[in-house]
């Protein structure tokens, strides 16, 4: 999930448990035999106009899925009518990890030609998102709670998806904790899985140990191409300015709360020199400057975009 649902690296978009990386067996009929999770389960509480908006939108815009375990887990045989859910034929754009919905809201407003379809796991989020929805009077967005990694594997047609965003999902600062991260090497087949030929995955973070193992998932990943490959290297690469500043040593990797010390100052990424491979997109014009990004601006911290495309 984005860090929009918190003050904080919330995490999303992965399957339940809790923060010392507990793994979850999943069914035979699943493709993996264990999962271990991705993020931390939140109360789903919804209250005032998150209520009255879930009241209000939630039989049109939020798509009801088969359950197999847990409340956001997917019935690994239940395939999405996509054209049906969103009333017509359009491009997909899936935005993995909506928080709160202000990115996704924004893209569906400025493009109305393409469906939007926000996968998200934390039902006051996309309460939310169902809330500026309505404010804005979208017809192009559906949402989810569901874990993504499932939706991408059974619950979305094969080639479905024109574009698949993943912006500042938790990036589990701690070394012991990384293998919770959503960005690893079965993502990437699963990205590539939805994706039709030339579509675009897109990601992005601001924290320099996650931005590397994101570019080096997608540089080996045999379906894709780094659009931006041998751009923004050395002295202009992100990462080199994040080593030669040394700012998230000092900041942190999250917004600090009043009161309390930087997050995680002692695992943030080290380097020496230059960062020599490159590859960092410039940042994606169809992202909006969501309060979370602006904070992570104002703070000094770097942010690392990147591009693939799926090959043919």
């Amino acid at each position: 999930m984005t860090h929009e649902t918190s003050s904080s690296h919330t995490p999303s978009s992965g399957s339940t448990g809790n923060a010392d990386g507990d793994t979850e067996t999943a069914s035979a009929a699943e493709p993996f035999l264990t999962r271990t999770v991705s993020f931390v389960r939140r109360g789903n509480r919804l209250q005032g106009r998150r209520q009255q908006a879930w009241n209000d939108y939630a039989e049109k815009y939020v798509i009801d899925v088969p359950r197999d375990r847990t409340d956001t887990s997917v019935h690994p045989d239940f395939v999405l009518d996509v054209a049906a859910a969103f009333d017509r034929e359009a491009p997909l754009v899936v935005e993995i990890g909506s928080g709160l919905g202000e990115a996704v809201c924004h893209a569906a407003e400025q493009d109305p030609a393409r469906n939007f379809l926000a996968l998200e796991v934390y039902k006051p989020g996309l309460a939310q998102t169902l809330l500026r929805v309505g404010q804005k009077g979208l017809r192009n967005v559906r949402v989810v709670q569901a874990n993504a990694p499932e939706v991408l594997a059974t619950m979305l047609p094969a080639g479905s998806v024109n574009e698949l965003w993943v912006f500042f999902p938790d990036p589990w600062h701690k070394t012991r904790h990384h293998k919770r991260r959503l960005v690893q090497e079965s993502f990437a087949g699963l990205a590539a899985r939805v994706l039709e030929p030339g579509g675009w995955w897109r990601l992005a973070t601001d924290w320099s140990s996650y931005a590397i193992q994101m570019r080096d998932v997608g540089d080996v990943a045999e379906d894709f191409d780094n659009v931006h490959a041998g751009e923004r290297f050395g002295a202009d690469s992100p990462l080199t300015k994040v080593w030669e500043s040394g700012v998230e040593k000092v900041v942190g990797g999250a917004p600090v709360r009043e009161g309390k010390l930087p997050v995680s100052t002692g695992n943030a990424s080290e380097g020496e020199g230059m960062d020599d491979i490159g590859g960092w997109a410039p940042r994606f014009e169809g992202r909006a400057l969501t309060s979370f990004e602006q904070k992570a601006h104002e703070a000094g911290r770097e942010i690392f975009d990147l591009a693939y495309r799926r090959k043919p």
